[in-house]
């Protein structure tokens, strides 16, 4: 019998060695399809308009160049104009989502995490709804109430649509970790002496940091790469962001690739950054609030 355990020990052994060195590959694999177009992306933008289009295409340009940087960057001429106009509206936009998507969405979560009032489960999966629908569903109703309030051309247009898109998932994400801030501490603070508000602002608010930032980036990312609303809502060159103001590297005729490039590729930095920095609370929020504990 003692022959036969040992025996099956190492194929154990080597079966679970297997199944980590396929993952190891899988995630290899996942980072190198993410990578690469990343990378591709930069490597075009330092590259001159000729080298960009010569076929076969050179991974590592001849002479690299910083010339679209500093036709982008440059407020002196038009296109640096442009470019920088359309980065800080869409920053203004994303920042105004951002705040109010979490001012919102913070008291609403927990309500319904922590009150009992008729209807509760019943609005609480009304607000999830939405997000059965594609989001192109309602572009003509949002539209029209838009163009009703006078809206149209604003950018309150672009912020209160990615509001109702945004907001869903945010409640969801806090609401699931509201859940699991144990409610002791809240009575522990009422019986202490301080009102229901004081307790939430002092013993919860301070617990749920994680969870307040993955939404907000969540918010931040959604407002920031959003192209069909704003395409729609707003026609106006000043007032339009990133993601519709690089078309104009597109032309009848020809298309600057290194400019569009550079344009993509400092257009995903602040999400990337941003990311970077506050991924722990990202992932943190995620599990705390899919586990019941």
């Amino acid at each position: 019998m003692t022959s036969i355990s040992n025996n099956q020990a190492p194929r154990s052994r080597r079966r679970i060695d297997g199944w980590r060195w396929t993952g190891r590959i899988f995630l290899v694999l996942m980072l190198m399809y993410t990578a690469l177009p990343m990378i591709w992306m930069l490597l075009t933008s330092i590259k001159s308009g000729f080298a960009a289009m010569q076929f076969p295409p050179q991974w590592w340009p001849s002479e690299p160049t910083l010339a679209s940087y500093q036709k982008l960057l440059d407020p002196q001429n038009s296109v640096g104009q442009d470019f920088l106009r359309f980065f800080w509206n869409s920053l203004f936009v994303s920042v105004c989502t951002t705040v109010l998507a979490v001012f919102v969405a913070v008291p609403a979560a927990y309500a319904f995490s922590r009150f009992t009032f008729p209807g509760r489960q019943f609005l609480f999966f009304a607000v999830l709804l939405r997000n059965m629908f594609p989001a192109v569903i309602f572009l003509v109703p949002l539209f029209i109430l838009m163009r009703v309030l006078g809206l149209v051309n604003t950018h309150g247009s672009l912020i209160l649509t990615y509001l109702t898109f945004g907001l869903p998932l945010a409640i969801w994400l806090l609401k699931g970790f509201y859940d699991n801030i144990p409610i002791q501490l809240e009575q522990a603070a009422r019986i202490d002496g301080a009102t229901r508000f004081q307790a939430f602002l002092l013993i919860v608010m301070p617990l749920s940091v994680p969870g307040i930032i993955a939404t907000a980036i969540y918010s931040f990312i959604g407002a920031w790469n959003e192209y069909i609303y704003a395409a729609t809502f707003i026609t106006k060159n000043e007032q339009l962001t990133l993601p519709v103001g690089i078309q104009r590297f597109f032309s009848e005729n020809t298309t600057d690739f290194p400019g569009l490039m550079a344009a993509s590729f400092m257009m995903s930095v602040p999400v990337v950054v941003l990311f970077l920095l506050l991924q722990r609370y990202f992932v943190r929020a995620l599990t705390e609030g899919a586990v019941k504990h």
